[in-house]
């Protein structure tokens, strides 16, 4: 007997909202993962890859859109608060991701070279400071920026000038506070860590 093939059951989703330190920056966390990798869009043509980034910015509020493993954070204009939002947009994303529609494309972390084969090898390209200062920043930095909503990125280091540059996005691109205490901590853990081989910290924002 052939069986009928069933349609995907929905799952039931719970999704939460978690103020940011960044006033401008919602968190929306859902109990299922969503993403394997980090995506950022700043505008609706820059969401190409990413179905639910292009209905968010369909909000007249929704000024960028960081999705990363489980949460999705949105930055929005002034011109409305949150509290007149959440829910509606909370409400939005628990439907959108009970509904098993894509996220974002399959290829999209392929098109954007992140898929993990792609940051791998370039890793191993990079000098061995730059690969001690992306594993510190793995192990230390990320999981605390993340709990805020926000990712922090190596960018580069000089090896002459002794300065690493990093990438603020999410929650953390844009608020001065997280700017100013991020690049202050990320330098003295790096100068303390790797002593003699850093001498400061750049943190640009996304």
């Amino acid at each position: 007997m052939v069986e009928d093939t069933a349609a995907p059951k929905k799952v039931p989703v719970t999704v939460y909202a978690e103020s940011t330190p960044n006033p401008s920056v919602m968190k929306f966390v859902s109990n299922k993962k969503i993403v394997t990798t980090l995506f950022e869009f700043t505008s609706i043509d820059d969401a190409k890859l990413s179905p639910l980034a292009i209905e968010l910015f369909h909000f007249p509020f929704v000024k960028s859109v960081f999705l990363d493993e489980n949460y999705v954070s949105i930055t929005k204009y002034d011109m409305a608060e949150w509290q007149d939002i959440t829910i509606e947009i909370r409400e939005f994303i628990k439907n959108y991701i009970e509904q098993g529609k894509e996220v974002v494309l399959a290829n999209a972390a392929e098109t954007l070279k992140k898929s993990s084969e792609q940051l791998d090898s370039h890793f191993e390209t990079l000098d061995d400071t730059s690969k001690e200062i992306i594993n510190i920043l793995e192990e230390y930095v990320k999981p605390a920026v993340a709990s805020d909503g926000g990712n922090i990125q190596f960018i580069s280091y000089d090896a002459n000038t002794k300065n690493v540059s990093v990438m603020l996005q999410g929650a953390c691109s844009g608020c001065p506070s997280s700017t100013y205490t991020l690049k202050s901590g990320i330098e003295n853990m790096l100068k303390e860590m790797l002593p003699g081989k850093i001498e400061m910290v750049e943190a640009i924002n996304g």
